[in-house]
């Protein structure tokens, strides 16, 4: 047993743990998940010290047990430069919506905390399995959880959006499950490396037919998830409904579990379709970045806004994956990080303003920097995190996407770069008609400044948004290890796979641009 077998089933054993507890004993199922769910952030650090002094770009911290014999499903797990941030980002986020929930939730308070601690087990799993039919697992456990906390502890919409969110994802997950069974009957296993490698090497064989529909299959299941335009739909409704905790872990984590899966899985084990679907993908990328930005301007609902923002971000990341270059993979990975941050402390912070006003409409408020002005101070942090501002996290991982999407072909910069504009325009709109202006006797009596409790929450998310746009370095190198593992091999299947004629003519093609 690896400490990454601990940090994976601590959350399951505290789920368990916490339905054990007597419903009503309130303050010790809080006291108990706050204190599962810190001790699993805190073991996983311990990820980060052996990973730098191990060869970069390989999987650690593995273990590779058996699970079931026929067929052959093995318990496969290990992290890389590139699932470490986003397993410690699991566990970094789960504490925080144990405390932001602390008093918010008042009802089923033991369902909810135990339901939090099994999304916690969900996710950490999806970003460390190396065995097909165990991701899957995991990808389903994670939705289960999220359905709950929608369905019971949402808004008045949240029966409608809890379906909508269950009919979109597991419609994906079918796609998914179909394509992992054929590649099961294609290699007869379904450990991801062997398949990875028996692809590259060419033992694995597909035609390019069959490789095109495999590719299109995961890419649903992905892209339904990350949302990108037009599959986005379910994401403003589930993230207005959904309690403050269901957001920030929704937005933060989950939707990064399909930007994951098209850099894991989509990209590496299918290249030629990848590298051939890449136009369209893109455009749809792009779509996504301004359509987000344009529909945030005029939203009346604080959440609903961020939402969308949050569609615009992902545009970014799906745009650097598919410009299969070192900078446009490093800024996509942190980008994911980047948006997990600052959108979660943006959620977190609307629900902040939630809980004190009980209303999420924006013409609700106005002149809140006067009875709060340190919430209004973190807020315009946030924001600026958010916007890109440099030496916040944000501009980061925005400016490697442009980078790597400049050295491919210039016009996608160009057009992904009005998002960046955009979304200045409705973080500042946001702001002014928030913050600004003279505050009603009405909001001045329910508008305390931030407490203890909510310092505790957002004060450690102020620190990494200058932290990562400042002392990049801390993160970046694992990533691009783990980035150029990926993109040497495919590169290489793609050049084999495709034919001369059609190199000369991407060749001139690239030459022209």
């Amino acid at each position: 047993m690896t400490l990454l077998d601990a940090v994976i089933f601590l959350p399951l054993a505290g789920f368990l743990i916490v339905l054990a507890l007597p419903k009503d004993s309130f303050e010790a199922i809080r006291r108990f998940s706050l204190a599962a769910s810190v001790v699993t952030f805190i073991l996983s650090l311990g990820l980060i010290g052996p990973y730098w002094f191990k060869n970069p770009g390989k999987f650690v911290f593995e273990t590779d047990l058996p699970w079931i014999d026929s067929p052959p499903i093995r318990y496969h797990v290990a992290i890389d430069g590139i699932s470490l941030w986003l397993v410690i980002l699991s566990t970094l986020l789960t504490p925080i919506c144990v405390l932001v929930s602390w008093n918010y939730i008042q009802k089923h308070v033991k369902q909810f905390f135990a339901f939090l601690l099994l999304l916690e087990f969900g996710l950490v799993g999806v970003f460390c399995a190396l065995d097909f039919f165990l991701f899957y697992v995991f990808w389903e456990v994670s939705l289960v959880p999220m359905y709950f906390l929608i369905g019971i502890w949402g808004h008045e919409r949240r029966i409608y959006s809890a379906v909508k969110f269950f009919l979109y994802t597991m419609t994906g997950s079918v796609l998914m499950l179909v394509g992992i069974i054929y590649l099961y009957n294609q290699s007869g296993t379904f450990d991801y490396t062997k398949i990875l490698a028996g692809l590259q090497s060419g033992s694995i064989s597909l035609s390019y037919q069959a490789q095109l529909l495999l590719f299109l299959a995961f890419f649903g299941a992905f892209a339904i998830k990350v949302p990108l335009f037009p599959l986005h739909t379910w994401l403003p409704d589930a993230h207005v409904e959904a309690p403050t905790a269901g957001s920030v872990m929704l937005a933060s984590v989950m939707l990064k579990m399909g930007t994951y899966g098209l850099l894991r899985y989509c990209v590496p084990m299918f290249p030629t379709a990848a590298h051939n679907c890449a136009g369209w993908i893109v455009t749809l990328a792009i779509i996504g970045i301004v359509y987000g930005a344009l529909v945030a301007m005029v939203q009346p609902n604080m959440k609903k806004l961020v939402a969308y923002s949050s569609v615009s971000h992902l545009g970014f990341v799906v745009l650097g994956i598919f410009t299969f270059t070192q900078q446009g993979f490093d800024g996509a990975v942190y980008q994911m990080l980047n948006h997990g941050i600052s959108t979660g402390a943006l959620f977190i912070l609307v629900g902040f303003l939630y809980e004190r006003r009980h209303s999420l409409e924006i013409a609700d408020y106005g002149g809140v920097a006067t009875p709060a002005p340190n919430l209004s101070a973190v807020f315009m942090i946030t924001m600026l995190a958010s916007i890109g501002l440099p030496l916040l996290n944000n501009f980061i991982g925005e400016y490697l996407v442009l980078q790597g999407a400049t050295l491919v072909y210039f016009r996608w910069t160009v057009f992904a770069a009005i998002g960046v504009i955009l979304s200045a325009c409705y973080m500042l709109w946001l702001y002014q008609r928030v913050f600004f202006g003279r505050a009603s006797e009405d909001l001045g009596h329910h508008m305390p400044d931030l407490n203890f409790r909510e310092y505790a929450i957002i004060v450690p998310l102020i620190v990494l948004m200058v932290w990562m746009g400042t002392f990049t370095q801390s993160f970046i190198p694992p990533i691009s290890a783990s980035n150029a593992a990926i993109l040497e091999p495919m590169r290489e299947v793609h050049v084999r796979n495709t034919p001369p004629v059609q190199r000369r003519a991407g060749k001139e093609l690239a030459d022209a641009r």
